[in-house]
């Protein structure tokens, strides 16, 4: 099971997470977010790190100028797109860095129909929470995942929103060709931003 644990601002816990084998950390670039990089940690310092976990930058509605100066200034292997961007900009950006990108349930979408326009250009998608609201996650809830049961996704794809430890076994559970492994981020923090590194472990051995 893989696992994206998103919203790290400290480079201790990016190299905790390297040491527990997380295959994907995510650096969130959305100012608006209690969990924004922003000055936090070292361009340098993060760029030049030996890690074999993927850093992923996340960004909502962001310009193309400042993720492709993100990629440069991070060393970002993976781009997640968690707003409202078009297939062109995906496509656009999929030349620098692998693209993730994130759709919001709210319970009423027609799965297939949503993701189709991004099928050439993404490497990955996410399916989070949506709020009615027009937030752009970080909601702590979970949607139904049955509504992505018999969608034709044919992407490897992570499950987002609201994910604890105490889930574990649903996710053993769930069962679709394309799932590829699960997004976590406020179930998994003593603050916005610090993660509890213990709990990310217990769901680690839970998943096993």
């Amino acid at each position: 099971m893989n696992i994206k644990v998103c919203g790290i601002t400290e480079m201790k816990q990016l190299q905790q997470l390297e040491g527990l084998d997380i295959p994907f950390a995510g650096l969130i670039f959305y100012p608006e977010s209690p969990r924004f990089v922003g000055d936090k940690l070292s361009k340098k310092e993060v760029k030049n790190a030996d890690f074999d976990l993927r850093k992923v930058g996340v960004f909502v509605n962001p310009e193309m100028l400042d993720i492709l100066d993100a990629i440069d200034d991070y060393g970002l292997d993976v781009v997640q797109l968690h707003g409202d961007e078009s297939p062109e900009m995906c496509d656009d950006l999929s030349e620098a860095a692998e693209i993730i990108k994130a759709f919001r349930i709210t319970g009423n979408e027609d799965i297939d129909e949503m993701i189709a326009p991004y099928d050439a250009v993404c490497d990955y998608y996410l399916f989070d929470t949506g709020s009615n609201n027009e937030s752009f996650g970080g909601t702590g809830k979970k949607f139904d995942w049955r509504i992505l049961e018999n969608a034709r996704i044919e992407k490897p794809f992570f499950l987002s929103g609201g994910i604890c430890v105490e889930d574990a076994a649903k996710i053993k559970m769930f069962k679709h060709p394309d799932f590829f492994g699960i997004d976590v981020n406020s179930c998994f923090e003593t603050s916005p931003g610090v993660k509890d590194m213990s709990k990310i472990l217990q769901l680690k051995m839970a998943l096993r």
